[in-house]
């Protein structure tokens, strides 16, 4: 079952969605304080975070940044009330996977977690537009010269895994070993002199290649 894990600082509304989606995934925890969240999810390796955006001690863009900076594998999803592009923007450059509106009704939440734990990306219909202008008009970068460094077997797994599957799931999907997929992300790190799945999915994002 999806490991799932809540930082929100309206209490209130807090309970509802745990009560939804406790349901259906298991809920490892729910947390209003930004540190203390990040502490937590670092312990608990959650599959799934669905995070608020405006909090106090920094919000929810503090939260992605940090775990992401020590653990790549764990996916988050915005909820918010706030439907502002420049916080739709903010998260989505700070590593979230998705964004929703509190207004999502509970089964539409449930689905845009089980599709984020599954590596989609996740948007409320009309904030999906502000995504796609917002990287469209951004400049393409050169790529080809690093791109050449990388064998076709190599660059799938790169897609993949800057498009947030876990290695089972690339795996599964390239029909190759766990092991194998492991030995292909140390090669693309190394050849594109990167240290983490983290930075190789900020490189993959910032080239245009998922």
């Amino acid at each position: 079952m999806t490991k799932v894990f809540l930082v929100d600082d309206h209490k209130l509304f807090l309970s509802g969605v745990l009560t939804e989606l406790d349901e259906h995934f298991d809920v490892l925890g729910a947390v209003s304080d930004v540190d203390l969240a990040i502490e937590d999810i670092r312990e608990l390796r959650p599959d799934v975070v669905l995070v608020d955006v405006h909090m106090p001690g920094g919000g929810g863009i503090t939260v992605v940044r940090n775990v992401l900076e020590t653990h790549p594998d764990v996916l988050f999803l915005s909820l918010s009330v706030s439907d502002a592009p420049e916080d739709v923007i903010a998260m989505i450059r700070a590593g979230a996977r998705g964004y929703v509106t509190k207004s999502i009704h509970p089964h539409e939440l449930v689905e845009a977690v089980r599709r984020v734990a599954a590596g989609d990306a996740v948007f409320s219909p009309r904030l999906a537009g502000f995504v796609l202008d917002a990287f469209s008009s951004e400049p393409a970068i050169e790529v080809d010269d690093e791109l050449a460094r990388l064998t076709p077997r190599e660059r799938e797994v790169l897609r993949l895994i800057a498009r947030g599957h876990a290695y089972k799931q690339v795996a599964r999907k390239l029909d190759i070993s766990i092991k194998t997929v492991e030995s292909h992300v140390s090669a693309v790190l190394r050849k594109l002199q990167l240290s983490s799945r983290y930075e190789l999915a900020r490189w993959a994002t910032e080239h245009r290649i998922v």
